[in-house]
């Protein structure tokens, strides 16, 4: 598994956002609103860091101390995913909280969402990370949304159906603190 210390290498703009001491995140209040543990390292990266803005374009969505209950509500009910898979637009992927429904944990400013694959039978570290972009190509990566992010930002990780500046050669990080949100 990679370590938030392994994608602030690649992508050492987000540094200066790094909370000392961590966040703290009410993990057990949030993964029983959402109704599922959550992978570690999701847990790692919100416990480091508030929301990140990557670009502009890639808004990596972490709960907000004190308001985990409205990041479980949001991130297991996308609507737009409900839409999409009531028009039988999503392939094989299915909304949260179906068995393997997919929870958001990131977005583009282009429509593009960053989900996990649930299992109800695997251990949460080995959810794979799906991409629905904005023109209907959805994708599956085989990794943890820390690795994915390392792995894009790193230029080893090439996700079809982004603009075709995605990521960008010398990425910012905007990071949105918790008293913004």
């Amino acid at each position: 598994m990679v370590s938030v210390e392994e994608l602030e290498a690649v992508l050492p703009s987000m540094t200066p956002w790094r909370v000392p001491g961590g966040r703290g995140v009410d993990w057990v209040a949030l993964e029983a609103g959402l109704g599922t543990a959550l992978p570690s390292d999701f847990r790692s990266l919100a416990e480091a860091y508030p929301v990140l803005v990557v670009d502009g374009f890639l808004t990596v969505s972490v709960p907000r101390p004190g308001a985990e209950a409205l990041w479980a509500s949001e991130a297991g009910n996308d609507e737009v995913l409900q839409d999409l898979f009531e028009m039988g637009d999503t392939g094989d992927y299915l909304p949260f909280p179906r068995p393997g429904g997919l929870i958001a944990w990131a977005s583009s400013g282009s429509g593009d969402a960053f989900y996990w694959r649930t299992s109800p039978a695997a251990d949460p570290d080995a959810w794979p990370v799906v991409v629905r972009g904005d023109n209907g190509d959805w994708s599956e990566f085989p990794v943890g949304a820390v690795a994915f992010l390392a792995g894009v930002y790193g230029r080893t990780v090439e996700v079809g159906g982004m603009p075709g500046d995605f990521p960008g050669h010398d990425p910012r990080v905007l990071g949105l603190s918790d008293d913004v949100r």
